[in-house]
């Protein structure tokens, strides 16, 4: 049978890489920048904007890709705005099947009516709590630091992320434009991070080569990478076969260091060609931990069921491998070891039981 996207949307997802600012409904942004006499915006109409979103980010650039988070966060300038997007956020989530989200924002970027830092973060995890009550779907909060700012504010955004872990920040990030801006200049903020005792992902191999994903790992410690699509420039290839792995590839193998891949949003910044080139299929078949993330659903137009069903459709990927896919996010997940097996164990291993007899009627 046929793996249809409403069928998908009932099975129980986890989205690991997902950014707050790149989620919000059209509607919502409108709205906002009503209420915050925010003049900037293409169009008021909410069919429109959605269209002018998609449409700016699909030019096969990181750069212009990043165009609309001007929009997205310069009505995320409140507490109000803040509490409202992460509550919102929760209520897809749940009409997405979405049992589990980690989303990620940088709070640097909402302090332009001088909000600060602290007082933004704890808006952001009051939506959040408040959705996860009302819709009953579990978060982590992932705190952004910016490649391409002083070092020195990122080490206060790592003190800040750690500040937070006990209430619901699960980890530090590092995003944004990759090129000329390695990770390894923010080595401080993470090694504050690695003493601490707490989780690390870098958005690594995108619009860079293999060496980010290199400096992400060794430099900064990272638990799991963002993208890593050019990973797949130190494997030797021929007819789609890996002849021989790189030391790099073979150790993110080895030590199962999971890779947050989102197939349309490379497609849409440029990162590859086209979803059939994608080098998950890759990934997925040499037994690498891949899990599927949306990245950033306004600008792509997508929800997680959509890369449910391109996984499906492009790489014939069938329900227990899609579930396989799920678990192998959950056990990826920052949350504490008791909590993700719950999940795995409470909700995705029945959700999915059940999912399977209901394609054998």
């Amino acid at each position: 049978m046929k793996l249809t996207k409403n069928f998908l949307r009932t099975v129980p997802k986890v989205l690991l890489h997902d950014h707050l600012d790149g989620g919000l409904r059209s509607q919502t942004v409108i709205e906002l920048a009503h209420d915050q006499k925010y003049t900037k915006l293409p169009t008021t109409d909410a069919g429109e904007l959605a269209v002018w979103f998609q449409r700016g980010a699909q030019r096969g650039s990181l750069p212009l890709f990043l165009e609309g988070f001007e929009h997205t966060c310069g009505v995320m300038q409140t507490e109000e705005a803040l509490e409202r997007v992460a509550y919102e956020t929760l209520e897809d989530m749940k009409k997405d099947g979405v049992v589990y989200l980690e989303t990620r924002f940088a709070p640097i970027f909402h302090k332009q009516k001088g909000l600060h830092t602290e007082t933004v973060v704890k808006a952001v995890l009051r939506g959040l709590e408040r959705g996860k009550k009302d819709f009953g779907v579990q978060y982590g909060l992932l705190i952004c630091a910016m490649r391409n700012m002083d070092p020195k504010i990122s080490m206060e955004i790592a003190e800040l992320a750690v500040d937070f872990r006990n209430q619901g920040v699960v980890g530090f990030d590092l995003a944004g434009e990759e090129g000329g801006y390695p990770p390894k200049k923010h080595v401080d903020a993470f090694h504050y991070i690695q003493r601490e005792n707490f989780n690390i992902t870098v958005h690594a191999g995108e619009a860079f080569g293999k060496e980010s994903i290199w400096q992400a790992i060794q430099w900064c410690g990272a638990h799991r990478i963002g993208h890593a699509t050019r990973l797949i420039e130190d494997m030797k290839l021929k007819n789609g076969q890996v002849l021989s792995m790189g030391t790099l590839a073979q150790f993110v193998l080895d030590k199962r260091i999971p890779l947050e891949i989102c197939l349309t949003s490379n497609v849409h910044t440029g990162a590859v060609k086209s979803v059939d080139e994608h080098p998950f299929g890759i990934y997925y078949r040499y037994k690498f931990r891949v899990t599927l993330n949306t990245d950033d659903r306004l600008m792509s137009g997508i929800t997680l069921t959509d890369e449910y069903c391109t996984a499906a459709e492009h790489f014939g990927l069938n329900l227990e491998e899609l579930e396989k896919l799920t678990i192998n996010a959950m056990k990826s997940a920052f949350l504490p070891y008791k909590q993700r097996i719950a999940i795995i164990y409470d909700v995705l291993k029945p959700g999915y039981a059940k999912a399977k007899k209901g394609l054998k009627k």
